[in-house]
């Protein structure tokens, strides 16, 4: 068996179905006939790219995600699968046939709905998330990565038809999990067209809001103590104070101290570490997780969307929509730590003497 066989019929193997499935199998481009005298140029990769995958494969594929009275039909899920890069590899090799549909109009309005959906979701969940975080946290759930994993999840990577392009002037490479997060997208939009706005939000929850995201790694202070003396200000709280609560091994070579941070008489968080520095710095970031990780129960949770009827219609129409009672807003974050890398200056901040001699009353 020649090299090109050989690439022939690994290439075959990788798609949806076997190739007992199509309809000429070799295909007659990979047949060199012995007295043409001409190479063959045939490329068993882009050849087993163009091969479209199966009705039954298609349909399964409706039935595994639970959206079969959805993607009714075949050429729906083909569509969802096919990304626009594809158009560029079956016109070279196909430039009479007609160019197959696309998902790249579902997919634009697929990530617009879903990022649509997991920020209400997450500012109603958590009030208190400060915006830098808020944003991190929808790109965890509904992001690029997230929604290739997805889609591998569903058994979509078989029926993915795409091409893979280089880096251009105007646009970054192609990977293929850039193509392949496509899919939910447009799944998504297919949802919100063929049933109802509700619809599509109850399915971008149950594939992706779902998932646990650890919001607390993505809470960082460079001076967590500072942090909470501004954020108990705002509150107009007490300023917050330092108590050793316990130790053991204090004049050992591994010492442990607990350290608990009061607001009155109220325990704000606790830490430990091996010197009372560290602790205290602990305790401080876990009393500012404790704000900024406060959720809302999901018994009391409600998102702005759910006012929209669970049916298609006319939304405008008197009593079509549902109750809606909206959630407290929260408090906007502290201003230390959370300007980020924009171009606004930000005021003067006091240090920490500063401040304590402002309450005295004394001239600083």
């Amino acid at each position: 068996m020649g090299h090109v066989s050989k690439r022939l019929y690994s290439s075959a193997s990788k798609l949806a179905v076997s190739t007992s499935q199509l309809k000429q199998f070799p295909p007659k481009e990979a047949i060199l006939k012995p007295d043409s005298g001409k190479p063959n140029f045939f490329d068993p990769e882009s050849w087993a790219t163009l091969q479209p995958p199966p009705t039954s494969a298609l349909t399964a594929f409706a039935h595994r995600i639970g959206l079969a009275n959805v993607l009714s039909s075949a050429d729906v899920v083909r569509r969802a699968c096919t990304h626009k890069s594809f158009v560029n590899l079956h016109a070279k090799y196909y430039p009479s046939s007609p160019t197959p549909p696309t998902n790249a109009n579902l997919a634009t309005l697929g990530n617009a709905l879903m990022g649509l959906f997991a920020s209400e979701h997450l500012h109603a969940a958590y009030p208190h998330l400060p915006t830098r975080v808020l944003k991190a946290a929808v790109s965890a759930h509904v992001g690029p990565l997230t929604c290739a994993s997805v889609a591998q999840e569903m058994g979509a990577v078989p029926l993915l038809r795409w091409h893979r392009q280089p880096t251009t002037p105007t646009s970054p490479a192609l990977l293929h999990s850039d193509a392949l997060a496509s899919i939910p997208r447009a799944i998504t939009a297919l949802v919100y067209q063929e049933t109802s706005l509700q619809s599509a939000r109850k399915f971008v929850k149950s594939f992706f809001l779902s998932r646990q995201v650890d919001l607390r790694s993505m809470i960082k202070f460079r001076d967590p103590k500072r942090a909470l003396i501004e954020t108990v200000e705002k509150f107009g709280h007490e300023r917050p104070k330092s108590r050793l609560l316990r130790e053991t091994g204090r004049y050992s070579n591994s010492p442990v101290f607990v350290v608990g941070i009061f607001s009155g008489q109220d325990k704000l968080g606790e830490g430990f570490g091996s010197s009372l520095k560290m602790a205290e710095y602990r305790a401080a970031e876990d009393s500012l997780h404790r704000l900024y990780l406060t959720r809302t129960p999901d018994h009391l949770l409600q998102v702005p969307s759910s006012t929209f009827p669970s049916k298609q219609g006319n939304i405008y129409k008197t009593g079509s929509e549902a109750p809606y009672t909206p959630g407290v807003l929260g408090e906007a974050e502290i201003l230390y730590a959370s300007s980020g890398r924009s171009n606004i200056v930000a005021p003067k901040r006091l240090t920490l003497e500063e401040i304590e001699a402002k309450r005295e009353g004394l001239d600083v």
